[in-house]
């Protein structure tokens, strides 16, 4: 389970689109940037128990919540 998610914009000018996500999983520490077209560029890649298309899934939805509502 993902805990502890965080938003921050990517660029001082905040109407640029893009943000730097950060997060802990299973007592890992994560990060990464989330683009514009929805892209994931990881920082810490995640670990090889983690199923990467369901993480993903997740964080598209945790974004539609922070960011986009």
């Amino acid at each position: 389970m993902v805990s502890h998610f965080q938003v921050k914009p990517l660029y001082q000018n905040n109407r640029m689109p893009g943000w730097h996500i950060s997060f802990y999983m299973n007592r890992v520490y994560y990060e990464a940037d989330y683009l514009k077209d929805g892209q994931i560029v990881w920082k810490t890649a995640p670990s090889n128990q983690i199923d990467e298309t369901q993480l993903i899934d997740y964080i598209h939805e945790l974004m539609l919540f922070h960011v986009y509502e």
